[in-house]
């Protein structure tokens, strides 16, 4: 009972505004007062969290994102895709799309993507006729894609907290992303169709694709390079994102020649400063995690599913209707830290595949993304478009279904997200 009250108390203090460390930290620290503990643990379960080799990927990838967009690479990678997808019903709304899966596999972040990309896509749709408010929709609904195609950084923490493969997860992760990606250009057809939205006039001629394709060719082969290391087993996460650093360094500085020594500082220091919210969250969740499990909240919880039933897909669908509530008033990094150690045994219990479950949980918290009150992505995107969270939510509305429709296929289609593993495992 004293680790449901720790867990009510969190939500109390995140309701009243109290910062997310804060929310945490204090229920956690009064706990161990009340129970005699020594204040020591504080310290010891904290830097104990935070002693992961597969946790240093995430600053490592953060900085690859920052170096790219330093390097001024989101212009070739929206260039190239604007040559490919721009006669397609939507044309830039299309571009938009597809961009944001090209830099999804540096970034890593929703966040990232539509600082990186953001602003390009909507000052050109703007441009070209489109409204600015839909034109941040798209944006903003297309973004969520880069959390789950490698390399995720949720997907990394959720790796880290419930003891799950990351290299499994990011492989996990890449169909899923070309599903969103695809459900995305649908709408966005429908929608273009309808409206009316402008295209561009023909389809590129072979020379003009590679034109476009020769600068962007270094950026496209980050993420091949990423996958291809996993697949061949020739690298952890961390050296993975390490190869990527590496990688992007040369290429920004001997191909693009836009990368000053002033901007590998500021992408240092953007770095430091996402890694250090980040990071702090995780140790305060890491003792906020061990103190539900000293008090058996998981096992409680366990009984209290399967007692509710032992069929996999009603507790998925159980789950996701959780998530969804969860996503709306805590960000993606809080709500994986503190939500899923506590699901994640019922559900593996009852048969669903670990992988498979990360996906599920990580793809609705992007979700929250993009849904009030939080919506982080969307707060972002209506300040770089310059119009009202009113309005984006006015055109997001189409977008839900795609999204809601993906999340139903990876929740009820698991081969969607454990075939990739099992194929770099050797399995079936």
């Amino acid at each position: 009972m004293t680790g449901f009250v720790v867990v009510l108390s969190f939500l109390a203090l995140f309701v009243l505004g109290f910062p997310v460390v804060l929310a945490i930290g204090i229920p956690c620290i009064v706990y161990m007062g009340l129970q005699g503990l020594p204040l020591d643990l504080v310290a010891q379960r904290t830097l104990y969290a935070l002693d992961s080799f597969p946790l240093v990927a995430v600053p490592v990838f953060l900085f690859v994102g920052s170096l790219m967009n330093s390097a001024g690479i989101s212009r070739y990678i929206y260039r190239f895709a604007d040559t490919v997808t721009g006669r397609l019903p939507g044309g830039l709304a299309q571009v938009n799309i597809s961009g944001s899966l090209i830099f999804a596999g540096m970034s890593g972040s929703a966040l990232a993507d539509i600082g990186g990309m953001g602003r390009i896509e909507i000052d050109a749709m703007r441009d070209k006729g489109f409204e600015p408010q839909f034109a941040a929709a798209v944006t903003s609904a297309s973004s969520i894609v880069g959390p789950i195609f490698p390399p995720s950084i949720p997907l990394i923490i959720y790796g880290t907290v419930t003891g799950v493969s990351v290299i499994q997860l990011l492989l996990g992760g890449i169909l899923p992303a070309l599903l969103c990606v695809a459900m995305l250009m649908l709408m966005t057809g429908w929608l273009a169709t309808r409206r009316g939205y402008p295209r561009s006039a023909r389809w590129p001629t072979r020379a003009e694709l590679w034109r476009d394709f020769k600068p962007a060719f270094p950026a496209i082969m980050a993420p091949v390079i990423l996958i291809a290391g996993m697949l061949a087993g020739f690298f952890t996460p961390t050296e993975i994102a390490s190869v990527t650093v590496l990688y992007a360094l040369l290429v920004s500085s001997l191909f693009y020649r836009e990368l000053t020594w002033q901007g590998v500082l500021d992408a240092a220091f953007e770095t430091i400063r996402a890694s250090a919210g980040i990071l702090l969250i995780v140790a305060v969740a890491a003792l906020f995690g061990w103190i539900l499990s000293v008090e058996q909240v998981p096992q409680q919880l366990t009984g209290l599913l399967l007692s509710i039933s032992k069929n996999p897909y009603v507790l998925l669908f159980i789950v996701n209707l959780l998530l969804l509530v969860v996503g709306m008033f805590l960000d993606s990094t809080t709500a994986i830290l503190v939500i899923a150690p506590i699901i994640a045994k019922p559900l593996v219990a009852a048969g669903v595949d670990p992988v498979h479950l990360g996906m599920v949980v990580v793809f609705n918290l992007m979700v929250g993304l993009l849904t009030p009150p939080m919506g982080l992505a969307l707060f972002l995107v209506a300040d770089i478009a310059k119009v009202t969270m009113r309005q984006v939510l006015r055109e997001m509305l189409p977008y839900y279904v795609p999204l809601g429709l993906t999340l139903l296929l990876i929740t009820y289609v698991p081969a969607l997200t454990t075939w990739l593993p099992r194929l770099a495992m050797g399995g079936p």
